[in-house]
């Protein structure tokens, strides 16, 4: 279904305000030729209807999904307690935006906060105050850490436990294994599978997904779950304009045909498609040491992003995410604060154009740098 119609109408200032309150878009006017009516990028109405959630496993999810990496992670996203309160509001704002998938881990938090984002999402959807149907419609998606402890499938089934209980929830959506051990740990690795199994068949978990997954070793526990009677759903990885490379172009082909949903996390590359840092103005914290190596070979990327962004009437970081789901990928930005919140949901109900996609894919595979893979990623 088209996201855009062929012949929009023109917006009034009635329009461009309901709009605006109903997307959270901060909208930007575009450079239009003087005397051209400004004309509807994206509908008016829901950032998206009912019939447009994306389907994974036996769940229906939003578009876009949020990731909380930052919610309890003091080293590397500054988080600090007194930050809950808003996290809390950013979490209702996506609620009554439509978004229902949230991601998370096990091993999100550091040090003492270890546990700390599930902990927040439990809280937060037993606190919020909307309709009980938008309460029981959110899809928690959590990774289980394969620890160098966790060597049996009990050890795994007990780790999903102590999710559920931090989250204070009967069931998981999706339970996902965080990384595979393959490449230092293959017998270990099998243990993870069963695991997976296990508290699929107890009923701890409606769904299992990976994360992490190389196309070899993806297809190998599709293979291996079906041999068991488990639906895999889907495979969570590192993919936007700075991770399209072959290995991640051939897993969503391997999704694609095996009917596993693709999760993109990092749609922003960690802040680096936003716009918002260059190497005069890095991000504090660890980020920056990978900022300072491979900002200066983005300038046509970014100018790229930059102009697409100014004619639409978007902002780069739209652009970035609507990229990822014009692929189909759910991508699964970080969120910390309501403004970055209200920034990503502008990110939906409309499409980029094919020529879009291909100008951003073509300068995006120029670029003299890209996006370190995950240390984690198989083959």
């Amino acid at each position: 279904m088209a996201l855009v119609s062929p012949t929009p109408p023109a917006i009034t200032a009635v329009h461009l305000r309901r709009r605006r309150r109903l997307s959270g878009e901060k909208f930007r006017r575009p450079p239009y030729a003087s005397g051209e009516p400004l004309r509807a990028l994206t509908r008016l109405g829901p950032l998206f209807w009912p019939w447009e959630k994306v389907k994974v496993g036996p769940h229906y999810v939003s578009p876009m999904g949020f990731g909380t990496w930052a919610w309890g992670n003091k080293l590397l996203w500054g988080y600090q307690e007194g930050m809950d309160g808003v996290l809390q509001e950013t979490f209702n704002l996506a609620l009554r935006n439509g978004i229902n998938l949230f991601d998370t881990a096990d091993s999100y938090g550091t040090g003492r906060l270890n546990g700390q984002s599930e902990k927040l999402l439990g809280k937060f959807i037993r606190e919020y105050r909307g309709p009980n149907k938008t309460r029981e419609n959110v899809v928690i998606a959590t990774k289980f850490a394969a620890y160098p402890w966790r060597l049996t499938p009990g050890q795994f089934v007990r780790a999903c436990k102590s999710s559920l209980d931090r989250m204070q929830l009967d069931q998981i959506g999706i339970g996902q294994l965080h990384w595979s051990t393959a490449n230092y740990a293959p017998l270990q690795e099998k243990a993870l599978w069963d695991g997976l199994v296990a508290m699929y068949e107890k009923g701890l978990v409606q769904a299992v997904g990976v994360s992490n997954y190389g196309p070899k070793q993806l297809a190998k526990i599709y293979d291996y779950l079906k041999s068991r009677g488990v639906p895999l759903c889907s495979a969570q990885v590192q993919f936007s304009l700075l991770s399209m490379g072959a290995d991640q172009m051939e897993l969503k082909s391997v999704c694609d045909s095996l009917g596993i949903r693709l999760i993109a996390y990092s749609p922003l590359g960690l802040g680096m498609l936003t716009g918002k840092y260059s190497v005069s103005n890095l991000p504090r914290g660890p980020r920056a040491l990978l900022f300072r190596q491979i900002l200066p070979g983005l300038d046509p990327l970014l100018n790229t992003l930059q102009d697409i962004a100014q004619r639409r009437g978007k902002t780069m970081s739209q652009i970035a995410i609507n990229w990822c789901i014009c692929k189909g990928a759910i991508p699964i930005p970080g969120v910390k604060t309501v403004e970055q919140a209200e920034e990503n949901l502008g990110a939906l109900g409309w499409r980029l154009s094919s020529d879009e996609i291909l100008v951003l894919e073509s300068v995006a595979k120029a670029s003299p740098t890209k996006m370190i893979q995950n240390i984690f990623q198989t083959s």
